[in-house]
């Protein structure tokens, strides 16, 4: 049953009161909202030990994904922070949105990069290549805004074939080895354009393209880094998809109510997530996880 609550309740984010009703319609079980998160603490306490797999993982991956979003703790405004892999997703809750926290998670001896969006919060991580979604998504903006100037939507649209460009080379070269002399050629080449397209209207206060040509230029050199890396992801839209289902629950749930709501919250998500997109069941991982953790 603790393995029912737990996959209810986080992988398919039903509501404690709707756990309580299938219990009782199932298994003829009346439990108390008190005693659902008694069984969820459970769970993620005996979790502990591959949360802490999860989180070498993380640090020892050579590229990953971080983003994070709001999230209320007992009516106090925080933040839900994740870090995504292909094959992990690890999930924590702060009140602070500060660079402290990607330097908590991923440790001071992380070797990999960080992709992710143009955050400042994540600057002091080393090589961040920066997310193309994020940036197209302002271009995008940009040209609906003046729609009326042919020569900002075709400056947009120039910077959209630049990226689709960029990302035909990667795929094209996903054989090559990184930082092989083509993929350094390419990288340059292809951060000369994007100097080409900002540069004529970084400096110009009436251009509607100057905020986003002096973004370009600033982080030019972390735009094109999976040009030269393979394992890099052009955008950071793994962490975007991780964070969605949090984002559902939020607008179910509201948040949490204390440290150790959000603490098992955080940690089953990491569990489930992490599942999930190792295509495991989520159910039997649950019953093994508990099998293989709980005290004797």
């Amino acid at each position: 049953m603790q393995a029912l609550v737990a996959m209810l309740h986080i992988g398919c984010r039903v509501p404690m009161k709707m756990v309580r009703r299938i219990l009782g319609e199932l298994c003829g079980l009346r439990i108390s909202d008190g005693e659902v998160v008694a069984l969820l603490d459970g769970t993620k306490a005996a979790g502990k030990p591959p949360l802490r797999q999860l989180l070498e993982q993380v640090r020892g991956s050579p590229a990953v994904c971080g983003d994070e979003t709001g999230w209320r703790q007992d009516g106090g405004n925080g933040y839900l922070w994740t870090f995504a892999t292909p094959t992990v997703r690890y999930f924590l809750y702060r009140k602070s949105r500060a660079g402290q926290v990607p330097k908590e998670v991923l440790g001071e001896d992380f070797a990999g990069v960080v992709s992710c969006d143009f955050y400042a919060g994540y600057n002091k991580l080393g090589v961040l290549p920066r997310c193309w979604f994020h940036l197209l998504k302002d271009a995008k903006e940009l040209a609906e805004l003046n729609a009326d100037r042919p020569e900002v939507v075709g400056w947009v649209e120039a910077l959209k074939a630049l990226y689709e460009e960029a990302k035909a080379f990667s795929l094209m070269a996903v054989d090559l080895p990184a930082d092989c002399r083509m993929r350094r050629k390419a990288r340059r080449r292809f951060e000369r354009l994007a100097t080409g397209l900002a540069r004529p209207y970084a400096k110009d206060p009436n251009a509607p393209q100057r905020v986003l040509a002096q973004r370009i230029i600033k982080h030019l050199h972390e735009l094109f880094v999976f040009i030269s890396d393979p394992a890099v992801p052009a955008t950071n839209n793994l962490a975007e998809r991780s964070l969605r289902p949090a984002v559902v629950a939020r607008k179910i749930s509201g948040g949490t109510r204390s440290p150790k709501g959000s603490d098992t919250k955080m940690g089953l998500m990491s569990l489930f997530g992490t599942w999930q997109v190792q295509d495991k069941p989520l159910l039997e991982s649950c019953r093994q996880l508990l099998l293989s953790n709980s005290p004797a």
